[in-house]
């Protein structure tokens, strides 16, 4: 029986991987949950799974939580050094879905106790992506990725033979604007932007697939991930996103990987590997599809891949700057205090204003995380356009 946590249990991502470990109680026996602060889902989830520890990161929820788990076996805490604990517990699987910088500090403790460490959250690898690897090495944990795109790459990637791969494919949905022309972009409502036309995500990711922001944050992160330079990663809009990925090799043969769009999917490999497991998934009517359909992007009103692949290439503290910078753009927008070009348009001007030296630390990250977030904050409230 493989000893499971599951940091960030109330999210998208969370909530299906509890699903896939709820489906099969004689593989998985959960260990620790985390939420920030959705104390009647956590605790839901702790009393369903007879989890051994319930964190909240926000200190405040924490006696709501103590009366919501009085009487079980379950132990409580709160607070993010609580968190840091849930994570270093020594699970043999621990999934990594906290959402934004909050999860570095974590998924680190984690990594450092050298079990297997599925990332579903692009902070580590995008904003400390040499630490993480560097302590993944030292302490001989398994780094295993949950996006269903690199998920994909892991599973069709020959990575013991780098010579022999030419190129690495990302494929995107290309999100609800994909048709749009670059002027109606200017009106886009945060409605219509977090109404992703074939996956079920937080608002959030939806709004980074909207500007496919997060197609630039993979691509930094499968230059981290695969023995593969960044300038060999290429990215194709996929409508049906029935293709997560594609490995090129130099004989000519392509190696894709197909699925539904539903992250139990790849979650369930990462769950089951080097095995394979059950999921609830119908099978894919290949007739029924009929058809795949791939085209480039346009880098023109898809802005963010132009300052991703540039904040790739460049290294050292411009991926975590251009994570940063975008978080706060993205908040902004949701909130109906920017426009939707502007969130690109904040983030490229965050990265102009603030070059500061390659953090060697994590605390090093989190202080280029934080000063990010001040000068891009200062831009929202200009209204940088």
């Amino acid at each position: 029986m493989r000893t499971v946590t599951i940091l960030g249990a109330t999210g998208s991502v969370g909530t299906s991987t509890l699903d896939l470990v709820e489906r099969a109680p004689d593989r998985f026996r959960v260990r620790a949950l985390t939420a920030n602060c959705d104390v009647a889902r956590l605790a839901a989830a702790a009393i369903r799974t007879d989890a051994e520890m319930a964190v909240v990161a926000d200190e405040a929820c924490l006696p709501e939580l103590r009366a919501a788990l009085a009487g079980t076996r379950t132990h409580v805490a709160g607070g993010p050094a609580a968190v840091c604990e849930a994570a270093a517990l020594g699970a043999d699987w621990t999934m990594g879905a906290i959402v934004g910088c909050a999860g570095l500090k974590p998924v680190l403790a984690a990594i450092e106790q050298g079990g297997t460490v599925v990332l579903a959250n692009k902070e580590p690898l995008v904003s400390a992506g040499d630490i993480i690897t560097a302590a993944a090495a030292r302490c001989g944990a398994t780094l295993l990725p949950a996006d269903s795109e690199h998920n994909a790459i892991f599973q069709c990637l020959d990575a013991a033979r780098p010579d022999s791969i030419r190129r690495i494919v990302l494929t995107a949905s290309g999100g609800p604007f994909r048709d749009w022309a670059l002027g109606d972009m200017a009106a886009v409502t945060p409605a219509q932007a977090v109404a992703h036309p074939n996956w079920s995500m937080g608002a959030k990711i939806s709004v980074d697939s909207a500007t496919m922001m997060n197609k630039g944050l993979e691509l930094i992160e499968a230059a981290r991930l695969f023995p593969v330079p960044v300038e060999r990663i290429e990215i194709v809009i996929h409508r049906q996103s029935v293709i997560h990925s594609m490995v090129d090799y130099i004989d000519g043969s392509m190696l894709a990987q197909l699925g539904p769009s539903d992250m139990r999917v790849p979650i369930a490999h990462c769950l089951a590997w080097p095995e394979r497991m059950a999921t609830p998934m119908a099978p894919l009517d290949l007739v029924a599809l009929g058809r795949l359909d791939f085209e480039s992007p346009d880098p023109v009103r898809f802005r963010a891949l132009a300052l991703s692949r540039a904040a790739a290439d460049e290294g050292g503290a411009r991926p975590a700057i251009l994570n940063a910078a975008n978080e706060v753009a993205v908040a902004a927008f949701l909130a109906g205090n920017i426009g939707f070009l502007e969130i690109a348009a904040i983030v490229d001007d965050t990265l102009q204003r603030y070059a500061p030296a390659a953090p060697e630390t994590l605390d090093a990250v989190l202080h280029v995380d934080a000063e990010a977030r001040r000068i891009a904050g200062e831009r929202v409230k200009d209204g940088v356009a």
